[in-house]
């Protein structure tokens, strides 16, 4: 096994400590600190939500698997591991909450995010950082398959919390490149797919419901979903991702993985079938500077997509305090002979999956107890 390590805020000593191995260099391939807001921001193409949490823990995990495909371009996959810390221990100022430890791992067959919080006044700062380095260190042993493990001093009330979610055959198979699309068990219906209703469906809401029932109705077809893995611009889904989305679209709706971050990619990949998006989406797929603001470049794009016989059905929507439909937009010809508009009188909602996001983010939490 060969690895990108990307550490901030807790764990640097787990590098210190594998860097005085003599040959380390077989096994680790780079270390990574982006400790401020800006390097974060700058290793995984965007600001998180938090420094310090699970899910930007496996986000960094799955920028240094990336790192490391990038690295070693010819090694087998399986034997590339991306592995992250992000913690937040004792610092010089008075921290609110708990300590933390958030621990991520990526390779081609599993996502895993290994948490604890720390009681407080309980250590100092090396003690604590010693914590957050055996606990890099066991998840590597663990990757290579040994069952050595350093002791790790925490409490009982300082349980590991351990995530993991294993990809099977399909889904490496996806993630890897060797395939580009795949359909997920789950919802029986026709093979054939005659419309298209790409998103990320993070979470899955009313006016997404609301979208696929009209879309059905109007093409007489069933609506498939899609769901890019694999974006231009985002770090892939990692596979806990995934399996949010399969748990709780699969029963609903027929649902496809692709890795088509394009309208051109999705319409090689499925051709002949009618999109369903909204009208933003209608309006980036006309900006040159989607092209690199070349109008050569845009032009053959959509020329692109109506020769594989696709054809987009479009669904107003809220844009910057104002509703827009095809009527409020300017198109150019060959992209608007193959839209067709929803009424709004049939679609006028305006529900946004990062707004629900957020507030599911912000309630109070529950006490439960299982």
């Amino acid at each position: 096994m060969q690895f990108v390590i990307a550490i901030s805020g807790g764990g640097s000593d787990a590098v210190s400590q594998l860097l005085q191995v003599p040959g380390a260099s077989r096994t680790l391939l780079e270390a990574v600190v982006p400790y401020s807001a800006a390097a974060m921001a700058s290793f995984l193409g965007k600001a998180p939500d938090q420094a310090c949490n699970e899910k930007t823990a496996r986000a960094m995990a799955m920028a240094s698997y990336q790192r490391a495909r990038e690295l070693h371009p010819d090694a087998d996959a399986a034997c590339l591991a991306g592995i992250s810390c992000t913690a937040s221990l004792i610092t010089d100022r008075q921290r609110r909450g708990l300590h933390r430890i958030h621990i991520g791992v990526q390779t081609c067959k599993s996502t895993q995010s290994i948490s604890v919080k720390l009681g407080k006044g309980l250590r100092n700062r090396n003690q604590e950082e010693s914590i957050a380095c055996n606990m890099i260190l066991n998840a590597m042993a663990r990757i290579c398959g040994s069952s050595q493990q350093i002791p790790v001093d925490l409490t009982k009330e300082e349980p590991v919390i351990h995530e993991q979610s294993a990809a099977d055959d399909d889904l490496q198979a996806l993630f890897t490149g060797r395939i580009d699309r795949l359909r997920v068990a789950g919802k029986q219906t026709a093979d054939s797919v005659k419309t298209l209703f790409p998103g990320a469906f993070n979470p899955l809401h009313e006016g997404h419901r609301l979208i696929a029932a009209l879309a059905s109705e109007i093409t007489g077809e069933e609506t498939h979903l899609e769901v890019c893995a694999i974006n231009l611009d985002k770090l892939p889904l990692d596979y806990l991702e995934m399996e949010y989305r399969i748990e709780r679209l699969v029963h609903e709706y027929p649902l496809w993985f692709t890795r088509a971050p394009t309208f051109v990619a999705k319409a090689s990949l499925f051709p002949g079938v009618t999109f369903a998006v909204g009208i933003d989406t209608i309006i980036r797929i006309a900006d040159p500077h989607y092209y690199d603001d070349e109008t050569d470049k845009y032009l053959r794009a959509i020329d692109a997509i109506r020769d594989q016989g696709c054809r987009f059905l479009v669904f107003g929507r809220e844009v910057d305090a104002k509703f827009l439909s095809l009527n409020d937009v300017v198109l150019p010809g060959r992209l608007s002979e193959i839209c067709k508009q929803v009424p709004a009188s049939r679609f006028r909602k305006n529900i946004s999956s990062t707004a629900l996001r957020n507030r599911i983010r912000n309630k109070p939490a529950l006490n439960i107890c299982k």
